[in-house]
């Protein structure tokens, strides 16, 4: 899984992380941004693939190098 976090205060949020980067980001974003004010916001979380569905991508890709190689050794 993946995690967001927003910031309570601002339009700020951070990438899709693990949660404890997430976490530290949202800390530090706080830290820098709003000093004295305790974390807030919300967290979104994504239950699906956290790359994007890529993995997809790659089977496609390597099933068409695979389909290339093979019509070039037929010739």
């Amino acid at each position: 899984m993946a995690y967001r976090y927003w910031c309570g205060e601002c339009s700020y949020r951070t990438p899709w992380l693990s949660e404890s980067v997430g976490e530290e980001q949202q800390t530090d974003h706080y830290a820098r941004k709003h000093p004295g004010i305790p974390p807030g916001g919300h967290v979104e979380v994504n239950r699906g693939n956290p790359d994007g569905g890529s993995g997809c991508l790659r089977i496609v890709a390597i099933a068409l190098l695979l389909l290339v190689l093979a019509a070039a050794c037929r010739r």
